[in-house]
């Protein structure tokens, strides 16, 4: 039970830990080792063109050195699926994406082919994919060729094409006989429409440009929000085969988005804490475990790294737990989404709340000093109004350049859950045995002298244990006294006694407090039917323990002889203790086999006599050859038969021993199986010699 206990108390203290952080890191090293595990080719390829090219983008956007060799295998792939004419516009789409990162070269002749293809394919799409698709294949063959006259004829028409998919609240349709929308849909859509403007031969009209704006505004008033200031979109459930969930679905609209406001004029109106939500989503997601998402997760934040709406700007800490006993600074970072250097800013502390109070901050607004050769803003040493605890901590961010303001956003304040930990001073503790009724405290402290039986002096840093003796009439006070490294009172989440009976029945009580003095008053005489009139020993444990308690305590701390009254005919019965279900794998009793005690030999001159009356058979069997002589005239002459004869002969012998041995020292099942094996060898060679002696026996007589 004590290691139940200490379980619950540490799953307890990590639960709390973990359950209030809500803290944003950006990109890290573990995200490129789950690259290297989710990206991994298959014989040295992928499964497909699209494949290939989210893994390649994704090591690209991490920056990883050493990856998979897929060049070689993916330029081939490429080469077949540009060549085929009956590739779609999909099929050539993701043969040009995967083509941007690893630039095979592409000839002439293909590249013409695959423009007037993708220009047929724009003419008769219907649909919002099939001018994604196409749209997107003629904007990636014009980054990859040196052709100029990638352009369309009618991008102006094409656009009010795509646009007449979208729908009032911002959301898009896939085609003109679905009535259903989604966010997903408005993504590629936006995609799609920042990929025509790029392709258009002269300016577009701006009418358009500001009717496809306030669409965006219109969109961005439907995303959903969870507790932590991340912003996200999601689609309700409608047609499971065109449902996304809210990763690909803010992915879809995030790369929409940056694309657009890449190819136009001016700036989205959108305020900058939208774009930081989008941030925190695809950051507290963690580390995905799926290809796709992980794939989704990076190259959205890789679209915000370099976005022309606003860049956001990561505020982190190394660690939220701090020890005023190693007396450790407080560290915060300022990154962008992929971990890339901030611009020059000042981080400043400008709050700091008790956890769960609305008092004032505990501490005036300070500047963190900036460390350039780790990039780390730092407060040396926290203010003495910080004691152990759980606190907020509020940050703000300055730019120290007008400039930058329009381009990066940081949120107006970052608030941080910070525990501040430490040793915890535990003194004046004191285990007694009283006498008598002694009522309250103060009347305990008036007339203690006299009334005392036991009274020792507890190291509970130590391993020093008491031994004590009470009966039923008597109590048992502890007491001691709980300190911050401050010197401030210390009240615990978890003080607990436990006395456990020698029969491993348990009973626990809370430890109350007034100010640093924790004190427990066992009256015995009141808990007689709780006991169950159990007399015997007692062992005493007492647990004090706190998420931001360094030496949070489970210790045994002695034992108490209780001399306790008979049960009266009523007394409530222990309760029956619960059985160990592991107990059923543990060793067994051992089982002594009893054997039956041997019947009684009859003397040894009388089985000598009977065995030489089984030994008379034999005998005159040897008397009898003897007589009659030993007749070798149709023993074979010829090699191979005379070869079987002899062996069948060596046969006969084997089992002759064989009976002996069984006599001697095997049992029945050893002789029965080693005469299975001589049998069958019988059996061949026997049959071998008689067909030779037949088959001579009729030479014979034909002559």
């Amino acid at each position: 039970m004590a290691r139940s206990l200490a379980g619950f108390l540490a799953l307890f203290l990590f639960v709390l830990i973990c359950g209030a952080a809500s803290l944003f890191q950006p990109i890290s090293d573990s995200h490129r080792s789950a690259a290297l595990e989710l990206f991994t080719p298959t014989h040295g390829s992928f499964k497909s063109l699209e494949e290939t090219y989210e893994a390649l983008r994704t090591f690209e956007v991490l920056g990883i050195g050493k990856k998979p060799d897929v060049t070689a295998t993916a330029c081939r792939s490429i080469s077949e699926t540009l060549g085929l004419l009956t590739s779609t516009p999909k099929d050539l789409f993701y043969a040009l994406k995967a083509n941007s990162i690893v630039k095979c070269k592409i000839n002439e002749k293909t590249s013409e082919g695959i423009i007037t293809r993708l220009n047929t394919a724009v003419n008769g799409a219907s649909s919002l994919l099939d001018f994604y698709y196409s749209i997107g294949g003629l904007v990636l063959i014009k980054d990859q060729t040196s052709k100029a006259d990638v352009y369309l004829t009618d991008a102006e028409g094409v656009f009010r094409s795509v646009k007449a998919f979208s729908q009032s609240d911002g959301r898009w349709r896939y085609s003109s006989n679905n009535p259903e929308s989604s966010a997903f849909a408005a993504g590629i859509a936006l995609e799609t429409l920042a990929g025509i403007v790029s392709l258009a031969s002269s300016e577009m009209d701006q009418s358009l440009i500001i009717t496809l704006k306030n669409d965006i505004s219109k969109l961005f008033d439907s995303i959903e929000k969870y507790d932590d200031g991340a912003l996200y979109f999601d689609d309700k459930l409608v047609d499971g085969h065109e449902h996304q969930g809210p990763l690909s679905t803010t992915s879809s609209v995030v790369r929409g988005l940056t694309a657009f406001a890449a190819v136009t004029a001016g700036s989205v109106n959108l305020p900058g804490d939208k774009i930081l939500g989008l941030a925190k989503f695809f950051l507290g997601i963690g580390v995905p475990g799926d290809a796709k998402d992980f794939f989704n997760q990076i190259d959205s934040l890789a679209c915000l790294e370099s976005n022309r709406v606003s860049i956001p700007l990561i505020l982190s800490l190394p660690s939220t737990e701090l020890s005023l006993t190693k007396k450790d600074s407080l560290k915060v970072r300022v990154n962008t989404v992929l971990g890339s250097n901030a611009p020059p800013l000042t981080v400043k502390l400008v709050g700091a709340f008790s956890s769960g109070s609305k008092d004032a901050s505990l501490v005036e607004s300070q500047e963190l000093k900036f460390d350039a050769e780790t990039g780390v803003h730092i407060l040396s040493s926290l203010p003495k109004s910080i004691d152990v605890g759980s606190y907020t901590f509020v940050f703000e961010i300055v730019l120290h350049e007008s400039e930058h303001e329009k381009v990066y956003v940081t949120g107006n304040q970052t608030k941080v859950p910070i525990f501040v930990t430490g040793l915890i001073k535990i003194e004046n503790a004191e285990i007694t045995v009283l006498d008598g009724d002694l009522g309250s405290i103060e009347t305990q402290k008036n007339f203690i002298h006299g009334l005392i039986s036991y009274i020792y002096r507890l190291d509970l840093a130590g391993q020093n244990v008491v031994s004590l003796s009470a009966n039923h009439l008597q109590k048992l006070r502890i007491s001691f006294q709980l300190t911050t490294p401050r010197g401030r009172a210390f009240k615990p989440h978890q003080a607990l006694l436990k006395l456990r009976h020698e029969s491993k029945i348990e009973h626990i009580f809370v430890v109350g407090n007034s100010g640093k003095q924790f004190e427990i008053l066992l009256n015995f005489l009141g808990l007689v039917e709780k006991f169950f009139y159990l007399s015997g020993r007692y062992d005493i444990e007492l647990a004090v323990g706190d998420a931001v308690m360094e030496n949070s305590l489970l210790r045994a701390i002695g034992h108490i002889e209780l001399d306790l009254p008979e049960p009266p005919e009523k007394a409530p019965r222990p309760p029956p203790q619960p059985v160990d279900p592991y107990s059923r794998y543990g060793p067994k009793a051992e089982i002594t086999h009893i054997f039956r005690a041997p019947e009684k030999h009859p003397p040894k001159e009388l089985s000598l006599a009977f065995l030489g009356l089984t030994i008379l058979p034999l005998l005159g069997f040897l008397v009898g050859v003897l007589r009659l002589g030993v007749n070798l005239k149709n023993f074979p002459s010829k090699a191979i038969p005379a070869t079987f004869a002899i062996l069948f002969h060596v046969g006969i012998g084997a089992v002759l021993l064989l009976y002996v041995l069984f006599w001697l020292k095997l049992d029945l099942f050893q002789t029965l199986k080693l005469l299975g094996f001589l049998g069958v060898f019988l059996v061949l060679v026997g049959h071998r010699i008689l067909s030779h002696l037949a088959a001579a026996s009729a030479k014979v007589k034909s002559a």
